[in-house]
């Protein structure tokens, strides 16, 4: 348990701590809005992209190797961000850096799905696993903001010991089971692809139009890829994701609800970074202290949807968590821009209360209804959907900001159609059944 939390705290903290020195990374390396989205969706892309197929690994190799390789990846990886000369490289090792990630991720849940095989007590270690998350997020913008006073290459020190500790505790716990399978070549590829091209075609659609050539060719690359991947799972010998996890309702609500928390979760955190600097004149160690109230409340909100689970079923935290992120998404969206920070501040807490309540009761929800030997697999498509959602919602809104007259008419329309977004997933949330079923 010790070693998925600082697994998942670790993933969180460098998936956040980038935002708040994306300026500083601009003025030490170069780069425009696009080098600097690449920054963040370098480690988001390959993390969505891998992360299907990394879920399916951990079932046949064994929760307890994967972690403990995916981790030593993603180390080595931070090791050389931290030393990078130029941007290319630096976005290259944060695409070895999302690789990585992918891994760690469902085997972290596999391995807590291991431990616990009661459901209640399974239920409860989740939302522990969910603080550790929140942990994460809370620290990153702060410790980003804290780390590029000195140096912005700090923040990708700082998992290096972090990551050793987290190997440390593993070699002390036992062995996993494993469940030797051929690899799917052909839905890995598909889905890295798909994944790939569209988020490349939303970044350099902001940068270049739409209407360019290289941007088409990715969205159509994109729409081949899809069905691609659909068709090898349906038919292939040994898919990454077996068919009736597909079917199962509870995973396809389960995915949806992870893709919108993501979009709005991680587009706000992405626009308000560089708004608060560029557009307020906060220095990055203020704007990062200006997502404390929301990401500290969100690891007590964790803790509280277990509860409410337990009480009242899933569908109670579910949705209202989901309500509740939408209203605060389209408030954000519509207060005059010449509301005072500490306003935004305090406008910013139901987004991350709203995702942090219903988040942990999903996750739980979805390993509870799956078998043990699909527990990687299961995480890996929740996951997968959670960094697709954050990846586009970088890849998106960094577009409408670069390609509005102003910067705050593309802020307004980036949050109100997220606030959409997540008010659609509410429906789906309402889907979910009683305990039994799938």
């Amino acid at each position: 348990m010790a070693a998925a939390l600082l697994g998942t705290f670790v993933m969180t903290l460098d998936a956040l701590i980038v935002n708040v020195t994306l300026p500083a990374i601009g003025r030490g390396l170069g780069g425009g809005m696009t080098g600097l989205q690449w920054v963040v969706d370098g480690y988001t892309l390959m993390f969505a992209a891998l992360l299907l197929s990394a879920g399916s690994v951990t079932d046949k190799v064994g929760a307890r190797r994967a972690f403990g390789a995916g981790l030593a990846v993603f180390v080595a990886a931070s090791a050389i961000c931290g030393l990078a000369p130029n941007l290319a490289v630096l976005v290259a090792a944060r695409l070895v850096q999302g690789a990585g990630a992918a891994v760690v991720v469902p085997a972290s849940l596999a391995v807590i799905r291991e431990a616990f095989p009661d459901s209640v007590r399974r239920a409860r270690a989740v939302s522990v696993w969910a603080m550790a998350g929140s942990a994460g997020a809370a620290a990153g913008p702060v410790a980003g903001g804290l780390l590029s006073q000195a140096d912005w290459r700090m923040i990708f020190f700082v998992n290096v010991p972090v990551g050793l500790a987290a190997l440390l505790l593993l070699a002390c716990t036992a062995r996993s089971q494993r469940r030797p399978a051929p690899f799917d070549w052909a839905g890995q590829i598909a889905a890295v692809v798909a994944i790939g091209a569209v988020t490349y075609g939303a970044i350099e659609a902001g940068a270049a139009g739409f209407g360019r050539p290289r941007v088409l060719v990715a969205f159509a690359l994109a729409l081949v890829a899809g069905p691609v991947f659909l068709t090898a799972q349906a038919r292939g010998a040994h898919p990454m994701v077996p068919p009736e996890l597909l079917r199962s309702r509870t995973v396809r609500v389960a995915a949806a609800a992870g893709f919108a928390i993501n979009v709005g979760f991680y587009g706000m955190i992405f626009l308000f970074s560089l708004y608060l600097q560029q557009n307020r004149g906060l220095s990055a160690l203020a704007a990062g202290l200006a997502f404390v109230p929301m990401t500290v409340l969100t690891a007590f909100v964790s803790r509280a949807s277990a509860w409410l689970a337990v009480r009242f079923g899933p569908r109670v935290p579910v949705v209202t968590g989901l309500l509740v992120m939408s209203a605060g998404l389209a408030v954000l969206g519509l207060v005059p821009v010449s509301v005072p920070v500490w306003t935004l501040v305090a406008l910013m807490v139901p987004v991350g209360a709203g995702g942090s309540l219903a988040l942990p009761s999903v996750t739980a929800l979805l390993l509870d209804r799956v078998p043990a030997a699909r527990a990687g697999t299961a995480s890996g498509v929740l996951n997968a959907s959670r960094q697709l959602g954050g990846a586009l919602a970088v890849a998106a809104f960094g577009a409408l900001v670069a390609d509005a007259g102003d910067f705050h008419d593309g802020l307004r329309t980036s949050l109100l159609a997220a606030a959409l977004l997540v008010l659609s997933a509410t429906a789906a949330g309402l889907l979910l059944r009683p305990a039994g079923t799938n």
